[in-house]
């Protein structure tokens, strides 16, 4: 084994294990392998900062300020108050109503403002329904995450596959030019990456299958309601209180701290009357609790409160989220479904091979905007700038809306993955999953050995550490065993965005399971019962639908 997989590996193990123990937030988790791969000198300069110059990465922050307008818009909450049923309703019906709506709704915006703004919405219909919310909220996640493989832009996950997948061509082309030999993409004739759609040949089938688990199986392995001392003593609020779920979000400064030590009155005005952590309220002396970003506090506060953190991430706002927010005006709400529609069609229309073989041909265009091409990327970025002029969310306050540790993440994600492909141990690693099976080489059965193999490591990563640093690892491994083998690595990258998103065995490898698991006071066992028979429908459909409707040669 050379020198440089060597190095490599330990740093990729050291990673791996500060991720899964939270030393730090995974962005500079991330940033610091990118650094010890630098100083190492098996990655450039140019190459620890090219993905923050990524289409993908920037693409993914410009969809957070879209999903923010939207959300401010109110459409959302709008669908599915009217898809509730009112009266007569039990767990199936219900589900059968609105867990399809969330999941298409997820397929073209981000799950996790969907799961901020349903949660509450739900848990208060349920108790007005006299049902236990417990049954409804992992499979609002699990429908948002679905929802969300089907589409580019579902997740940030299939974004920042697709950033690395240009980011790879765009590094093949200038191989060629400079007199080299053609790559495995350039071969395949892979250049745009993955098309608005492209996921959904088999992911609309396992976002069926999945519904239908959710809605008429997963009740009988949820729990029943869990009553936490909090709903109890409504009643003993002080006038002009009112109280408070809230998840502390990853700029929480308290973070570590205990709430001796962090004087939450100071800082934000509210008592904090309790923590709630893995689903169970911490007993005993909770003020000496250190606290994490998974912990969920019950607080008492005035109206203030909202008003001055309701649109920050210090906080994952999760009861009463959006009460103090003045509505944006009728004409405001249509324009923001108006720009929404707009920016997912132009985005389809504009990979079509009729279009841009009309931009290549068009006088015009290619005189006076030669560059322009119509993918996802200029369409985020006119909608974003629309939507800031017309004030659908704050101009002055933009910046809030990003999530700084996810687009760090992916940034450095693109540095990590050149380092495994130059030092020769993403080849490493691709020889072993081939030899699992030398029938891969001679027939067709052998290739669902080795997409069982990735998707299996894939999913490991994603359920123990976060899936943008998963989908980092396997991206080149997906390459190389498409190298090796000399087949389509479509089909590879494919299943990497599967496995990356299908984060259902435990609460932290999705975001949006946290956030149900404060609401819905689970365990962490609550995940493991339910979210197992959802990792194995997404694997045996992945696994076998792949081969079908992709072309391995």
């Amino acid at each position: 084994m050379q020198f440089s997989v060597l190095y490599v590996a330990i740093i990729l193990v050291f990673m791996l294990v500060a991720l899964m123990r939270e030393y730090l937030r995974p962005g500079l988790i991330l940033f610091t392998a990118v650094v010890l791969f630098l100083v190492s000198g098996i990655i450039t300069p140019e190459e620890a900062v090219k993905g923050f110059s990524n289409k993908g990465m920037i693409t993914v922050a410009l969809l957070y300020l879209v999903s923010e307008g939207v959300r401010k818009s109110g459409i959302l909450e709008r669908i599915v108050f009217h898809m509730l049923p009112k009266k007569d309703a039990n767990i199936t019906s219900a589900g059968l109503r609105f867990y399809p709506i969330v999941t298409f709704i997820s397929a073209f915006f981000n799950n996790t403002p969907v799961v901020v703004i349903f949660a509450p919405m739900i848990k208060n219909w349920a108790r007005k329904m006299k049902l236990p919310p417990t049954k409804f909220l992992i499979p609002l996640s699990y429908a948002t995450v679905i929802g969300g493989i089907c589409t580019l832009i579902g997740t940030t996950t299939n974004l920042v596959l697709h950033g690395m997948l240009l980011q790879e061509a765009k590094d093949e082309a200038a191989v060629v030019e400079s007199g080299g030999a053609e790559g495995i993409l350039m071969r395949f004739g892979i250049t745009d990456g993955i098309s608005m759609f492209e996921l959904s040949k088999v992911g609309i089938v396992i976002a069926l299958v999945g519904l239908i688990y959710l809605i008429f199986f997963s009740r009988y392995l949820l729990p029943n309601e869990r009553k936490a001392e909090e709903d109890d003593d409504e009643q003993n609020l002080a006038p002009g209180m009112t109280r408070h779920e809230v998840l502390l979000g990853n700029r929480f400064p308290g973070l570590g701290k205990t709430l001796h030590e962090f004087d939450f009155y100071r800082h934000y005005g509210a008592h904090v009357r309790a923590i709630s952590r893995g689903g169970n309220i911490v007993e005993g002396d909770y003020m000496n609790t250190r606290l994490t970003h998974e912990d969920t506090l019950i607080i008492d506060a005035d109206d203030t409160f909202m008003k001055a953190w309701g649109e920050s991430r210090v906080f994952w706002m999760i009861n009463r989220v959006g009460d103090y927010e003045p509505p944006l005006s009728k004409k405001k709400r249509w324009l923001a479904l108006v720009l929404l529609v707009l920016m997912i069609i132009g985005a389809t229309v504009g990979e079509l091979e009729p279009v841009k073989a009309w931009l290549a041909q068009n006088t015009f265009i290619q005189q006076y905007m030669p560059s322009l091409k119509l993918d996802m990327f200029f369409f985020a970025c006119v909608t974003a700038v629309i939507m800031a002029w017309t004030r659908m969310f704050s101009p002055r306050k933009y910046t809030k809306f990003f999530s700084w540790d996810v687009l760090i993440t992916i940034a450095c994600a693109f540095a990590i993955s050149t380092a495994m492909t130059k030092s020769g141990f993403a080849d490493f690693i691709a020889s072993f999953i081939i030899s699992l099976t030398e029938l891969a080489r001679h027939s067709e059965f052998g290739i669902y050995i080795i997409l069982a193999s990735l998707f299996l490591i894939t999913n490991i990563f994603t359920e123990l550490i976060t899936n943008n640093a998963a989908a980092a690892l396997a991206f080149p491994l997906a390459l190389a065993v498409a190298e090796q083998l000399g087949m389509n690595p479509m089909p590879f990258v494919v299943c990497v965005c599967f496995a990356a998103s299908s984060a259902f065995s435990t609460p932290i490898g999705y975001q949006t399971n946290l956030i149900v698991q404060g609401v819905g006071g689970y365990k962490f066992t609550d995940f493991v019962k339910v979210g197992l028979p959802m990792n194995i429908i997404v694997f045996i459909l992945s696994v076998f639908l792949i081969p079908l409707f992709y072309n391995l040669t």
